[in-house]
């Protein structure tokens, strides 16, 4: 099967706005072995988007547009699809109660052009977009099909993976079946040289990477006919990735850190309490919005002061003036006070310079100690963080939410 997408408006023309639809589009067909030899930009011109149709499904099984689905009497993507099918266009009840709605949820008047968008070519499939006004659609005649999507990305790509997957799945009689691998704790450039076999001589099932902020994803994915086929052949392969990059892998179902963090506390019935200085409550925020944290969250402090952490926490004065607030004992005494105050099973605490003011060149910023209190020992971390003042704070969350999870997975009698 051959596609064909066409992307239309003037904005894209005029360099205003990225075409990262196309790239999208490209990627979900070569991943379903979908061949895309063309790609076409066009603007808002009646003409000129007849004679693209035209040319495009002269030479391609498969067309897929994006853009020109709005309101205005610029858009003319549905009329020209039905003209080139040889369809009318006829009201959708259900998309036009949908825009209704969706304005009266908005709190606005919707005017009569609107009701253009509930307007569809006669005996298509409509695909329902709960992010905006605009469905889309797709128009077959038994031998070529064409798609239609929204142009705005955030509203394109979820009708793209919730409609249009499934059809072309079920039209090329294959699948894609993936797991996310996560990872925290290697770099990515060591990541990929562990994997370099494997991604070297890969072909079905494949392995891609993704860099996060701070930690990395891998995206294995098999080109099958089901689900249970496509787990048999991904399954091995993710056994291998663990064996190579160890315990650096924290999920194997696209979990992030705090979500690991939160089951592994209620699968060992334990609670939890955090008292955070650099990282001003982050790690609270990340753990809270986990449904049911509060069976394992005690609380989260914000101690930032100095007279806040004695005051709360009980850390000594003579700590302080001793080793200053950033130093491995102050945060030895955070996780311990948080532990003893709040009687929860662990006590997990951050202090550090997050910048860009602070730093000196004994304590420079970046410098940071993340410590978790147990029932039996206290366990300190220093870290050294580079980035900006937010990536430090979220690269310290992320830290000390992976020193609680290898707590779990120790053997030590403190966890």
């Amino acid at each position: 099967m051959t596609a064909e997408i066409l992307s239309v408006g003037t904005e894209l023309l005029m360099g205003n706005i990225v075409n990262t639809n196309a790239q999208y589009i490209s990627q979900k067909l070569c991943d379903l072995g979908i061949n895309c030899y063309f790609q076409t930009t066009v603007g808002d011109n009646h003409d000129r988007l007849v004679s693209a149709v035209e040319l495009a499904l002269s030479r391609a099984d498969l067309l897929i547009l994006t853009g020109g689905l709005g309101p205005t009497a610029d858009d003319l993507t549905k009329e020209t699809i039905a003209d080139a099918f040889g369809r009318d266009l006829i009201l959708d009840p259900a998309s036009e109660e949908h825009i209704r709605m969706r304005f009266a949820r908005m709190g606005r008047d919707m005017t009569p052009n609107n009701l253009k968008q509930a307007m569809f070519p006669r005996g298509c499939i409509i695909m329902p977009n709960p992010n905006g006004t605009a469905p889309g659609c797709i128009v077959e005649d038994g031998v070529k099909a064409a798609i239609l999507l929204p142009g705005p990305p955030k509203e394109m790509a979820p009708m793209f993976d919730a409609s249009v997957m499934p059809y072309l799945e079920k039209r090329s009689g294959i699948m894609l079946h993936s797991r996310v691998v996560r990872v925290f704790g290697m770099g990515e450039s060591e990541v990929e040289y562990r994997l370099r076999d494997l991604m070297e001589h890969q072909s079905n099932p494949t392995i891609a990477p993704y860099a996060l902020s701070g930690e990395m994803k891998l995206r294995v994915t098999a080109r099958c006919k089901s689900r249970a086929e496509g787990e048999i052949m991904i399954a091995p392969l993710i056994e291998r990735i663990k064996a190579t990059l160890g315990s650096v892998v924290y999920s194997t179902n696209d979990q992030e850190l705090h979500e690991v963090c939160a089951a592994l506390l209620k699968e060992h019935n334990a609670t939890l309490a955090v008292a955070e200085s650099c990282t001003g409550g982050m790690i609270a925020s990340k753990l809270v919005s986990v449904p049911g944290i509060s069976e394992s969250f005690i609380e989260g402090s914000v101690t930032y002061s100095n007279e806040a952490k004695m005051n709360r926490l009980g850390v000594k004065c003579e700590t302080l003036s001793a080793y200053t607030a950033v130093s491995a004992e102050t945060a030895r005494e955070m996780a311990e006070g948080i532990r003893r105050t709040s009687g929860a099973s662990y006590g997990l605490a951050t202090t550090g310079i997050a910048g860009p003011d602070g730093g000196t060149a004994e304590r420079p910023v970046g410098l940071v100690y993340i410590a978790i209190a147990g029932k039996a020992e206290t366990m300190v971390r220093e870290l050294h963080l580079t980035g900006g003042r937010e990536r430090i704070r979220n690269m310290a969350s992320l830290y000390a939410l992976d020193l609680l999870r290898r707590c779990f997975l120790s053997d030590s009698s403190n966890c």
